[in-house]
């Protein structure tokens, strides 16, 4: 290792050092658990889900929040292979700048699980665990083509850029709605960039250039919550708005009416299977049965609240 790498190795290590358990020890399993960043709701739940499933477990966890930067993240990964971490949970802010980091850790023989966002192009990564993005993409514009079976004039507001979940919802969407453009004309196309104050800006510059639009798609609960807001500034409470993770906020909102449906992925689900098939293999060297876990997303409506993960997190 040249002065370079150790320097950078330390300051890796000392970003990390705060959030490493106290009970660091030989004779007990510890993970690193990462996310892209705590100032998303959804990030909080997944991390929330990890440490209990750890718990559960009886191994220690060392919490990584990637505060929205991919540098950030990378320091993590790095500092959890200095510190010799058993396994290594984590969703990648972008699955193309992490992929260098998370390869050095799987060459260094850390087992790496990663849920939500898959990386593709490293070799060796243990499994990933996440929603079939593609088809909540597809279920979220099929939700609208049954609102509105006679057409529509169409916002959409897409995730951010590098991020697979927003490349694949949007996939889902265009698979549903290209066919079909004779009548569902998609006006407006922009990113938000996953955030609920982005998605009010773009929104209301949206609605000034095409003028009101018959519904709004957004790639995630955040955005649609920041449409949601610009239409309600503007007095058009009747725009259906379709969001996608089934936050609580969410799902008042669609309790509320004032979202028309938000798309389940079962994040809880995601991380906890996830910790339990990185400490199957760091204990006992257990393979998982599928490399792949892609749980199906379902549209949350009025009718079906029931079925979201998180709706006692409502009452």
């Amino acid at each position: 290792m040249n002065r370079r790498e150790f320097l950078m190795s330390s300051a890796a290590f000392g970003a990390l050092a705060v959030a490493a358990p106290a009970a660091f020890g030989q004779d007990k399993l510890t993970i690193l658990g990462s996310v892209p960043s705590l100032s998303f709701p959804f990030f909080v739940h997944m991390l929330n889900q990890i440490k209990a499933e750890a718990q559960e477990q009886g191994v220690n966890l060392i919490e990584s929040d990637g505060q929205n930067s991919a540098p950030k993240q990378t320091a993590d990964i790095e500092s959890a292979v200095v510190q010799k971490v058993n396994a290594i949970v984590i969703s990648p802010l972008d699955v193309n700048a992490l992929a260098p980091a998370l390869e050095q850790a799987v060459q260094a023989g850390v087992p790496v699980v990663t849920i939500d966002r898959r990386v593709d192009g490293v070799e060796g990564i243990l499994a990933h665990v996440g929603a079939d993005n593609v088809k909540g993409g597809e279920a979220e514009a099929q939700a609208m083509v049954k609102d509105f079976p006679n057409g529509a004039k169409l916002f959409h507001l897409q995730g951010q850029p590098g991020a697979g979940p927003a490349i694949d919802r949007n996939k889902g969407v265009h698979n549903v709605l290209d066919p079909l453009k004779d009548k569902y004309q998609i006006v407006y196309e922009q990113t938000a960039n996953f955030a609920r104050a982005e998605a009010l800006s773009v929104t209301e510059a949206g609605l000034a250039a095409n003028g009101k639009p018959d519904a709004i798609i957004c790639a995630n609960d955040d955005m649609a919550l920041g449409a949601a807001e610009a239409c309600a500034a503007r007095g058009f409470n009747d725009v259906k708005i379709y969001g996608f993770d089934a936050l609580p906020e969410a799902l008042v909102a669609v309790k509320e009416g004032k979202l028309a449906g938000t798309v389940e992925q079962f994040p809880g689900e995601q991380s906890r299977t996830a910790v339990r098939i990185a400490v199957a293999y760091a204990r006992d060297k257990k393979e998982p049965e599928n490399k792949l876990v892609l749980l199906t997303p379902e549209v949350i409506s009025k009718d079906n609240l029931d079925k979201a993960e998180r709706i006692g997190e409502t009452k």
